[in-house]
């Protein structure tokens, strides 16, 4: 195969996958070509809801890490990042592979990924509830929270905008996922700065959904103002 075809071949792939959402994430480049690489290769046995099923039981991986590093020893947290690995393969694959094959269900994969994301994200601050000492538990419910609250705006941002993106400018979901396996392998080396790091980025999310939430309603106004 010529490098021509090749490049026409992850053009035509890349249109179709990701047609459905616009990616801002500052690994968007990266992230996408190894998803075209891999969707090719995935077998044909492996279906868009098992994927989804591999995502969360990839955040399921996270929980159990921390559950062995409170009760065991910390460096069980590194088996977090095998998790989080998985929790991207299913992830970042399951509604691609659908429009890899031609097969979208848009509004059920629509549905199923906010679901899974919901659950996915409660597993891994419910393993840090349980990991967290001396009422730094309280952050568990914050990160989560917080979470949950950026995926409201972006609910409501596709509502008014009908532009569905799963991005806060620069930082994605995947960037989120290198976040918390840096943390995870810092407190490793450093036992107890978990609590200062969480502290951090759920200080972090809450100025990012705090921009948004102000530039949505923005847009709702703008929309208010000029209907279709």
């Amino acid at each position: 195969m010529g490098k021509e075809t090749q490049i026409e071949d992850y053009t035509a792939i890349a249109q179709r996958t990701f047609s459905d959402r616009k990616r801002t994430n500052i690994l968007k480049r990266a992230e996408q070509s190894t998803i075209v690489f891999l969707l090719p290769k995935v077998p044909g046995y492996i279906s868009p809801n098992l994927l989804t099923l591999m995502g969360t039981l990839g955040s399921g991986f996270v929980f159990l890490a921390f559950v062995l590093g409170s009760y065991f020893t910390n460096w069980y947290l590194l088996l977090g990042i095998i998790g989080l690995g998985i929790n991207w393969l299913g992830d970042s694959l399951d509604g691609r592979l659908a429009y890899y094959r031609n097969i979208p269900r848009r509004w059920y994969g629509f549905a199923l990924d906010i679901i899974a994301d919901w659950i996915g994200i409660v597993l891994i601050g419910f393993g840090y509830y349980i990991y967290a000492e001396n009422g730094t538990q309280v952050l568990a419910f914050a990160f989560v929270a917080l979470y949950g609250w950026s995926i409201i705006i972006s609910q409501l941002r596709y509502k008014i905008t009908n532009e569905y993106s799963i991005d806060s400018g620069f930082v994605g979901p995947t960037e989120l996922r290198f976040i918390i396996a840096l943390i995870l392998i810092i407190e490793v080396l450093f036992h107890g700065s978990i609590a200062y790091l969480a502290g951090l980025i759920t200080f972090i999310l809450l100025i990012i959904n705090t921009v948004d939430s102000l530039k949505l309603l923005k847009q709702g106004d703008i929309k208010d103002q000029n209907p279709d």
